[in-house]
Parts: C-alpha cells; structure tokens; sequence
C-alpha cells in the first residue's frame, strides 16, 4: 500500500454510515406467516439471517465497538494495533449462538 493512503486513515478516521432499520416486528410477523417450504427456500439463499430477528442487540456496546472501526481496512483499530475478531468472537459479541 502507499504510504499517502495509510496517511488518510491515521488514527482511524471518522467515518459516517447511513443504515436504514426496518419494523422488527412487522419482519417477525412477516417471517411467521411463512409456511415450513417458504422459511426453507429463504433459508437456502441467505443462510441464517432470519436468527438475527431474535438477536437482543446491546446498542451501547455497537456504539462502542463502531467507534474503533476501521472501514478501510475492515478491522477495528486500537492505537497503532488492528484487531479482526474471528467468528466465534463475532457470535459472542452478538449473543447469537448461530450464524
């Protein structure tokens, strides 16, 4: 890498994400109005991304860990140190036994 672009994200830049939060409640109830065939199909193209519905989402702590992430890189930064966590860090973090 060039050392100009490691310049730019020194310290670990600011960086604003736009997220847009759907009704979780109305994807629950849209999820539970699906037969057994419909939850397998949606199952089969996106994995487990229906678990997260029942993910309890500590918002203190994804403001936290948002703080030190690093988006260039995909890492969180601490200092001069850059963390990846692996998978099972990750479902620990959410509290999903899952993914």
């Amino acid at each position: 890498m060039k050392n100009g672009f490691l310049d730019k994200v020194k310290d670990n830049a600011a960086v604003w994400i736009c997220v847009t939060q759907n009704n979780l409640q109305k994807l629950k109830e849209i999820w539970d109005q699906w037969d057994d065939e419909t939850k397998q199909l949606f199952h089969c193209n996106y994995g487990n991304l229906p678990y997260l519905l029942d993910v309890k989402v500590d918002k203190h702590l994804f403001q936290v860990i948002t703080q030190y992430w690093n988006l260039a890189y995909s890492c969180f930064t601490f200092g001069k140190v850059d963390l990846v966590p692996t998978v099972e860090e990750y479902t620990t973090l959410l509290r999903c036994p899952r993914i």
